[in-house]
């Protein structure tokens, strides 16, 4: 069990190394919106990766019957984060009043929640992941289910815990965050996610090619 719940870990802090999407949405958010409002992103995220857990280890022979899944969802992840990337890029920065000490409505706990959700849901990259996981435990003969269990949650805690952290440290940081360089900020989100969408598209065109 140790064993597991000790490589779980490990692959949780390699996937929680990783700068992609998710990292600049909560950094930019934590900073713009609060630490509360990045806490309902992190927690879409968890349950976005709980669901991609579910569905490689469980329905990882059914996905392999639509070839042109990957495809699709490259798709829809570049044009969403190509959207997302546009919108920051071209977003004016007010002076919003200080959210601190205040409850988080329900309705921006939802927004928080879906923004999360639906910017690590519709990444096949993550999908990809998860379906490397599913491989790796399928050959881990010594795993029993309990094991594997261990296992997921392992990596599925230590990637929300530092997303928890991001946050924080993004929040702490927020006093030496000027209106010029959220400005700045805005611009560095919006270029690193239109990139990301452009790798996507690369990665769709990619697929189409070799199944031509």
């Amino acid at each position: 069990m140790m064993q597991a719940l000790g490589e779980g870990i490990s692959m949780g802090l390699l996937l929680s190394a990783m700068v992609g999407p998710v990292f600049f949405t909560l950094i930019q958010n934590s900073i713009e919106h609060g630490f509360k409002y990045a806490v309902a992103i992190a927690v879409g995220i968890l349950i976005s990766d709980f669901l991609y857990v579910l569905i490689t280890y469980f329905g990882i022979s059914l996905l392999t019957q639509f070839p042109n899944f990957e495809w699709y969802l490259s798709l829809l992840g570049g044009f969403v984060l190509t959207v997302f990337g546009i919108s920051s890029f071209f977003k004016k920065v007010k002076d919003r009043p200080s959210t601190a000490g205040f409850p988080l409505s329900e309705a921006r706990k939802r927004t928080g929640f879906i923004k999360g959700f639906g910017i690590n849901g519709i990444n096949p990259f993550v999908l990809l992941f998860w379906i490397s996981i599913a491989g790796l435990v399928a050959i881990r003969e010594e795993y029993n289910r309990y094991d594997i269990g261990i296992y997921y949650l392992g990596i599925l805690l230590t990637v929300f815990l530092f997303d928890l952290l991001k946050a924080y440290v993004a929040k702490r940081l927020k006093v030496f965050i000027t209106p010029r360089v959220m400005f700045l900020l805005n611009k560095m989100v919006g270029i690193a996610l239109l990139l990301f969408g452009a790798r996507l598209f690369w990665y769709a065109f990619t697929l189409g090619e070799k199944a031509a």
